[in-house]
């Protein structure tokens, strides 16, 4: 439906953006929810974006900006199978205003416009947004800086993924698309707005607009270099390179700002050449060689030259970078191999860079997240200190000894002035481990930590005389520094520090989770769940749960104490180490449970109420799963104690719709109804048509969640829904049904109707059995993809082994004469190949056989043909590889590619299912069973089947057959 273009609608729509931005709940909420269900209407966007162009209140024309642009993050994408939630009228009108909007807009608008532009082109350009570019490129003529930097910004976040993108032959023809369109025209812009510079050398807020104009295009020369070097640029090499030099050396006293902490438009400019340069040292060298030693005496001097201030850390790391990425360079390395030249980078450049600064120490103690996430995740990428350590690496690559040799002088005299007035020089101590820590990692990843380390340092010398000592005293909250430097030294050097020093830090660690500072408690977490994930060497965890029972209590009560410090409260790090030690420690923590139970949900219950860490909440359900896991394996009837615990919680984020949690509580759910083991508690049938609203399925995060406890409610009450709520059983067909229209979610479909089928009484499902089938027919016919056959496959035979191989036969025949043998020949026997997991194809071979052996018609009638066909298409399926091609237009299906901010949905690894096989009973070993039934079969025609053997399946298929027969001890009559 549409909504007018009126005033009345636009006053409308103002209101409830007001609302949005209100602090409380009650009034943002239900605007938010009304928005969200209006947004499907034709029109709205163009409402947002007639806002955003006229509305008289500065609030409003941001908020629209910001709504318009969430709302082409959430819908501009086509996903197949599922509606377009734009109609074409808007795409059409919001592609032909949208720059022009975006162009004429104040700054603060024209940046949400540039990303959603962004967003637009990279589902439409080029093919279905062809004139893009002509319109931006045509506004460089406008000699309006405005204007040009609203083109260059949006060109930018354009044209930055192909700095990450993967080869392929439609990124190489965009992009030459774009050369052909841009390069010339940005390469003018570049030269005519260095010459502006120089015109306007005396004019400060001039220089402000050309050099913010600069910066854009150095970042454009960045991406549309990334992959390749193009002709065009490789031509225009002296242009670009000679004026990046001019840039890098230039100093204009009216562009040095007052500010300490952020970086002016001279930084940011120096940095992003910076980057530049080592992309051409790293990529084209040859090209570049003629221009590196210029750039490396510029970047030298400015490194030599450049403060300590805040405001010069990207330059510094960058221009730090720069050096990394040219000194491992096999032929540069005459650049640096004078012993004076290494004296002087590490003198200069790399030990300055390492010490820790004020405003190191404000951000430790005032913005730990900030601290944690640079120091510990790795996202301190442009600090001085990763830089600098990049820069020792690099070194190391050919000057390991000498590089070494000038460090350990320079360590050993830190440590020193260190010991002379400890509370004084603690940094001198912060700095001799940070340089350590550079020298001897090598080779790190997250998951183990360093695994190659220089020869030349001593590391667990280094740990018993300088870290254990800062660890073992008193107080915690002494030195937090050095302690998270002690800490974190455990963590990285975790694989060279022999087992027993881990051992007794262990229980130093646990002791840290108590301090005050939230980064020394923080890491102490982080620490100890890194420690329980080492393998030890046959894979077993590294510590067993009897090492580290001793600390069992203490362990659990400081984890569960650290949540209450201030700042803490979500901290990811402390719930995931609650996890890991659940996991590790396994039935000793059964006593404790109660209490960690209650402090679970309560924590639960708090942050549902606005959940805002994904990875903190997602630790906390599988915490809550472990509880459950570990309580009901020796003791299944303690399910009702977590039901009692948790269902009131669940209830509440039922009824409030938080969608960031739902798939959870259906996980842990399903694993809470697995436990039972005979029959459904009223509790869960009082949910079970709540289960089967459609607006759940909407949402695609639930889908698996939810089918997996539908499963659930099928395993085990079957009975009581075919009795109590067999009004129900057509709402869970349409939940089917949904399913298998989607080529994402079919899968899901067919597991939904296994369970159906091997569950629920065949007199409940009868009368829906041919529509069943006719729906699956359907979707063959539009879309057949190797994922549906796959699982079409296993559900016909799933349904031969239930219903028996008459009942198939009669099935398909009965919606079409003849259409079981087409089943056969065109389906069974060329695809069976493809069917992968052990189970699945254990469900197919006892299908087959049953077919065989079990199915008069196959016997004595036209499908008798397509009898041996089919026998030796099952001893294929037993012997030969799995056919695992996949035809090529449809690689990208199975991509659970959902736009941006719908709940995805996340796996609990602890909430996990097992395997079932429902012909696990019946058959062991499914060729023997085959041996045995065609032993009987033969026994019933005699003759009949040897003559049909011998004279037409192949040698080998003949072979493998006879040794069926063999290890089944029977023969064939």
């Amino acid at each position: 439906m549409a909504m007018e273009l009126s005033d009345a609608n636009l006053q409308t729509l103002t209101e409830y953006l007001k609302k949005t931005l209100d602090p409380d709940p009650a009034i943002r909420r239900p605007a938010e929810k009304f928005l969200e269900s209006v947004e499907g209407n034709q029109n709205y966007p163009l409402l947002l974006l007639t806002l955003l162009e006229k509305s008289q209140d500065n609030v409003i024309k941001v908020c629209a900006s910001v709504t318009f642009k969430n709302y082409i993050k959430r819908n501009w994408r086509i996903v197949e199978d599922e509606p377009n939630k734009i109609c074409e009228a808007d795409r059409v009108a919001i592609k032909a205003n949208i720059v022009h909007l975006m162009l004429s807009s104040p700054e603060q608008i024209q940046k949400q416009l540039s990303d959603a532009i962004s967003i637009v082109g990279r589902e439409d350009f080029p093919q279905k947004w062809p004139d893009l570019l002509t319109e931006m490129v045509n506004r460089f003529q406008s000699g309006d800086f405005h204007v040009i930097n609203g083109v260059l910004r949006t060109a930018h976040s354009l044209f930055k993924r192909y700095r990450h993108e993967f080869k392929s032959n439609e990124l190489w023809t965009e992009i030459k698309l774009v050369l052909d369109a841009f390069a010339l025209p940005l390469t003018n812009l570049f030269k005519a707005t260095i010459e502006l510079c120089s015109t306007h050398a005396n004019d400060a807020s001039a220089l402000r607009i050309l050099f913010s104009s600069l910066i854009l295009i150095s970042k454009l020369f960045y991406s549309l270099n990334f992959q390749d070097l193009p002709e065009f640029f490789e031509d225009n090499m002296e242009t670009w390179m000679n004026n990046f030099h001019t840039l890098l050396t230039l100093d204009n006293k009216l562009l040095q700002t007052d500010d300490e902490e952020e970086a002016g438009l001279l930084e940011l400019l120096k940095s992003q050449i910076c980057d530049n340069a080592a992309l051409y040292a790293q990529k084209y060298d040859e090209e570049f060689q003629r221009y590196l030693p210029r750039f490396v005496t510029a970047i030298w001097n400015l490194l030599v030259t450049t403060g300590q201030e805040v405001k010069y850390d990207l330059l510094v790391s960058n221009a730090i970078q720069f050096l990394a990425s040219v000194c491992e360079r096999p032929h540069y390395k005459n650049l640096f191999e004078d012993q004076n030249t290494l004296t002087s980078i590490c003198e200069k450049v790399i030990v300055p860079n390492m010490e820790f600064r004020a405003a190191d120490e404000e951000a430790f103690e005032d913005n730990s997240e900030e601290y944690i996430r640079r120091d510990l995740e790795g996202s301190d990428i442009d600090t001085r200190r990763r830089a600098a350590c990049d820069l020792v690496r690099g070194l190391c690559k050919f000057f390991e000894g000498p590089v070494t040799g000038i460090f350990s002088g320079y360590v050993n005299s830190m440590l020193q002035e260190y010991a002379k007035n400890p509370s004084v020089n603690w940094k001198h101590k912060d700095a001799a481990i940070y340089l350590v820590t550079s020298l001897a990692s090598k080779a790190q990843t997250q998951k183990h930590g360093i695994t190659q380390a220089n020869e030349l340092v001593n590391l667990t010398e280094f740990f018993v005389n300088h870290i254990l000592p800062d660890l073992k005293s008193a107080n915690v909250n002494e030195f937090p520094v050095l302690k998270a430097d002690g800490i974190k030294y455990i963590m990285i050097f975790r694989n060279q520090v022999p087992k027993e020093h881990l051992l007794v830090s262990i229980p130093l660690l646990i002791n840290h989770l108590q301090a005050e500072s939230i980064v020394v408690h923080t890491y102490a977490a982080h620490a100890l769940e890194r420690l329980f994930t080492m393998r030890g060497p046959n894979s077993a965890t590294l510590f067993t749960a009897a090492e580290i029972a001793p600390f069992v209590e203490i362990l659990l009560t400081n984890l569960f104490k650290a949540l209450t410090l201030p700042g803490s409260s979500e901290n990811e790090y402390i719930m995931k180490a609650i996890m890991r030690s659940f996991s590790l420690l396994q039935e000793a923590i059964i006593p404790y449970i109660p209490t960690l139970i209650t402090q679970l949900t309560q924590k639960l219950l708090a942050v549902s109420k606005n959940p805002s860490k994904p990875h903190f909440n997602h630790y906390m359900f599988e915490a809550i799963c472990l509880s459950i896991r570990i309580t009901c394996k020796s003791n299944p009837a303690a399910v009702v104690n977590f039901e009692e615990a948790l269902f009131l919680v669940f209830t509440e984020i039922l009824q409030n719709d938080v969608q960031e949690f739902i798939p959870y509580v259906f996980q842990v759910m399903s694993l809470l109804l697995e436990t039972h083991k005979n029959d459904i508690p009223s509790s869960y049938m009082a949910l079970f048509p709540h289960l089967l609203q459609p607006v759940l399925w909407e949402r695609t995060g639930n889908i698996p969640a939810l089918v997996r406890l539908l499963q659930a409610f099928l395993e085990r009450g079957s009975n009581t829904i075919a009795s109590a709520a067999a009004d129900k059983i057509p709402g869970l067909l349409g939940v089917f049904q949904k399913l298998i229209a989607s080529k994402a979610n079919d899968h899901q479909g067919f597991y939904l109707l296994n369970s159906i089928i091997e569950h629920m009484p065949p007199e409940s499902v009868d009368q829906y059995r041919k529509q069943i089938f006719i729906l699956l027919f359907q979707r063959l016919q539009n879309s057949k993809t190797t994922k549906f056959i796959k699982s079409f496959l296993v559900f016909i035979n799933l349904y031969c082994i239930k219903y028996g191989a008459l009942a198939l036969q009669e099935i398909f025949d009965g919606i079409q004469p003849k259409m079981f043998g087409m089943v056969l020949e065109k389906i069974i026997i060329p695809e069976i190949q493809k069917v992968s997991g052990n189970v699945e194809k254990k469900i197919c071979a006892v299908g087959i056989t049953k077919l065989l052996t079990e199915c008069p018609p196959m016997m004595d009638t036209e499908y008798t043909k397509l009898w041996t066909p089919l026998l030796q298409s099952l001893i294929g399926l037993f012997e030969l590889p799995e056919d695992d091609t996949i035809p090529d237009e449809e690689h990208f299906i199975d991509i659970e590619d959902t736009p941006g901010y719908q709940t995805a949905f996340s796996q609990l690894a602890f909430a996990g299912k097992k395997e079932h096989d429902p012909v696990g009973q019946m058959v062991n070993n499914p060729k023997i069973h085959l041996a045995q039934s065609l032993h009987k079969l033969s026994t019933a025609c005699p003759g009949r089947v040897p003559s049909m053997v011998s004279t037409s399946l192949n040698a080998e298929a003949l072979q493998y057959l006879q040794g069926y027969l063999q290890a089944a001890s029977v023969t064939l009559l």
